[in-house]
């Protein structure tokens, strides 16, 4: 598991895919989050802008991020 440090209080969900190059770009993050394929702390989350806050964990693809 990785870790991702956040720098404000939250960071997007697609913003926080692209930043840790678990995609390449904003419109891969969007297809990839409506598509179903990424989860927040456990659950599938359709919302690219999801706010994302320390303590979350971001799951894609056999890759997971905690956020602090």
């Amino acid at each position: 598991m990785q870790t991702f440090g956040l720098k404000d209080e939250h960071i997007k969900l697609g913003q926080l895919l692209k930043a840790t190059g678990l995609v390449g770009s904003g419109v891969d993050a969007k297809i990839v989050v409506q598509e179903g394929l990424v989860k927040v702390n456990g659950k599938v989350c359709y919302m690219r802008g999801k706010k994302i806050v320390s303590g979350d964990i971001v799951e894609f693809e056999n890759e997971k991020i905690e956020v602090v």
